[in-house]
Formats: structure tokens, C-alpha cells, sequence
């Protein structure tokens, strides 16, 4: 069975961690996935959709005018919707704040006209639902594949070159925001902790007064390496509705490289960290800290939690299970369709 997945681009961190990484599991399943971009203007949209002729689509995140979504679901032998953040709304650092008329109107048309919704996590879910979807949702958590992250091998002997606590944090200039955010907690980490770094992987580079930070250059072949050199994984995300509907590809990469995880109780964090285990869930700055403290002190028990965090993504949220949902759901839409 063959299914256009109409994306950004096929590159792009969604499609690759959404789409891409599940074509191996469904082609064993007789499921084709084909990423194809969308165009950027109305017209070659419009020529795209018209060729596409009784194929299966999944569209990802892409809200569509009313012209647009009426000529593909017209075109389309089915339609799935898969999306990974509250697209409805506008994001946490919007100066318009969050509500958008014309996104959550475009939203609800899409749920009326999808056969079958992927939601990133529950919040997504039941937006789906009170948006008008119309059809099957499923929640299909952005998942990775562990084999790509080897485990910081010099964890077995707990030694490290540097013997300050080296934090890491991975993400792109757009999301660097939070992290910006939180200039006087790290200020004060820097000042109550000698020798603690802050490793940021990414396409931009924060500064810091009082912590030192390690600009590390984002890189596709070197990322898994780059944060399993690290000791500690952390996110911060704001408290407003557009970050419920984020879905913790960081956590889950510092996860699948064996790093504990701390992380602030918002969104999915406390689904994916439980406290004491996978990592901390610190809610106030003298809570991360003493966190922090508490781990530099017990390298045994930072092992022991990076190794409880890396059995649960492979239990959990690894590409399989997730090609698994999303090809069940494709054979039920395909049968209803037929």
C-alpha cells in the first residue's frame, strides 16, 4: 500500500522523527510511506493535490485553507492528520499571545474531513476531539530509534576527564528561548557549583554570567555522540497551553544516550520522568539545584537513572511501537475506505 506524506520537507525534524523513521518497520508490513514537500505557494499546492488521485495521504501539521482542503480530501482516497504541537495555537513566545481565530478554525476543518488523526500525546488527543475530529485518533508519541544512541561508555567506570557536572541541552534557536528563560537559575547553578558546564547543542549559543556554556554545533551524525558525552540531560518548558502540546523529543534523546533527566513538571515531562528514576522533575530553582547537588555527589545513582531511562525508551517510545500504531490505524482506515 502506498502513502504520500505531504511535509514540509522531508529533512525536517518532524517528518524525520514522525515519518522517516517508521518506513523500514511499515515496508515489512506491505505499507509504503513517501515524504513529499509541500509547496510553499497556494497554486503548486493546488497542482499537487489534483494529482493525487485516490492515493492514501497523511498530511502532516499543515493547516490548510478551506480551497486547499476541499480539493484534496476530494482527491484523496483517505486522509490521515498527524501532528506533534498545538498548531491550533500560536506558540509560547508569540507577542499575540496564544488564541488565533484562524488557526483553530482551519484546525476543526481538518478534524471534520480526517479519516484517522495522529496525535503527539494526549493533550493533542483531546484537542482532536474538541476541535470536531470526526474520525479515529490515535496517540502516537514522537518516538526514536535507540540503536542510533550508544550509551555514554565511560559511565562504567563513573570517571570523567572533567570532573565538573557537564549539563546538556539539545534544541534549536527557536526553542533556545526557554532555555534563555532560565538565565538567573543557571547564574545561580554557576555561582553554588565550581566547575558545572552547560553543553548546548544546537544552531545558536546562549550566554550566561556565571556558567560557563560549551557551544557545541548541531550535526545529524554527531548529535547521539555529542549528548552521550554529557552527564546530565535537561528541558525547561513554559507553563501555557502551547507547551502541553510538546512532546519531549529532547527528553527522550537524553533518555535513549543513558543521561538522567531534569525537567520541569509541565507538559509531558511527568510522563516520561518518573521522579527518582528516570531523573528529577525540580519545580522550583532551589529545587533544581539541590537536584543537581544530589547527582554530582552520586554518580552511582546518575548510572543508575541514566540506565532506567534508556529501558524506558526502548520499552516505550522506540520507532517500532510507534510504526506499530500508525500501521494498525492504516490498515483500519484503508478497510473503512474501501
Amino acid at each position: 500500500m502506498r502513502v504520500i506524506c505531504l511535509v514540509e520537507h522531508p529533512d525536517h525534524v518532524c517528518c524525520r522523527y514522525r515519518l522517516s523513521a517508521l518506513i523500514p518497520h511499515l515496508r515489512t508490513r506491505g505499507i509504503s510511506l513517501e515524504p513529499v514537500s509541500l509547496p510553499r505557494n497556494l497554486f503548486g499546492r493546488l497542482a499537487l493535490f489534483n494529482r493525487l488521485k485516490n492515493q492514501a495521504v497523511i498530511l502532516q501539521r499543515k493547516l490548510l485553507s478551506w480551497v486547499e482542503l476541499r480539493l484534496l480530501r476530494s482527491r484523496a482516497a483517505w486522509l490521515a492528520f498527524d501532528f506533534d504541537d498545538a498548531v491550533f495555537l500560536r506558540d509560547s513566545y508569540s507577542p499575540k499571545g496564544h488564541l488565533d481565530g484562524r488557526r483553530s478554525r482551519r484546525f476543526a476543518g481538518l478534524m471534520a474531513a480526517a479519516d484517522c488523526v495522529f496525535a503527539g500525546n494526549r493533550f493533542l488527543a483531546e484537542q482532536s476531539r474538541l476541535h470536531g475530529a470526526r474520525g479515529h485518533v490515535t496517540v502516537v508519541p514522537t518516538s526514536i530509534n535507540p540503536d542510533l544512541y550508544t550509551p555514554k561508555s565511560s559511565r562504567d567506570n563513573l570517571q570523567s576527564a572533567d570532573p565538573g557536572l557537564q549539563l546538556t541541552w539539545i534544541g534549536s534557536s527557536s526553542t533556545l528561548q526557554g532555555l534563555e528563560r532560565m538565565a538567573p537559575l543557571f547564574n545561580r547553578i554557576g555561582a553554588r557549583m565550581p566547575g558545572i558546564k552547560l553543553r548546548v547543542i544546537s544552531d545558536r549559543f546562549p550566554v550566561f554570567e556565571k556558567l560557563e556554556v560549551v557551544n557545541i554545533p548541531w550535526s545529524g551524525k554527531t548529535e547521539a555522540r555529542d549528548l552521550a558525552s554529557g552527564d546530565v540531560g535537561i528541558s525547561w518548558i513554559p507553563d501555557d497551553p502551547w507547551s502541553r502540546g510538546k512532546c519531549g523529543l529532547k527528553v527522550l534523546q537524553y533518555m535513549a544516550a543513558g543521561l538522567p533527566v531534569l525537567a520541569n513538571p509541565i507538559g509531558v515531562h511527568p510522563e516520561m520522568i518518573q521522579s527518582g528514576q528516570e531523573g528529577f522533575l525540580p519545580g522550583t530553582d532551589e529545587e533544581w539545584i539541590e537536584k543537581l547537588e544530589f547527582l554530582d555527589k552520586n554518580r552511582p545513582v546518575m548510572k543508575s537513572m541514566g540506565q532506567s531511562g534508556r529501558l524506558r525508551v526502548e520499552r516505550d517510545y522506540s520507532v517500532a511501537n510507534a510504526a506499530k500504531l500508525v500501521g494498525d490505524a492504516i490498515r483500519q482506515i484503508s478497510g473503512s475506505a474501501a
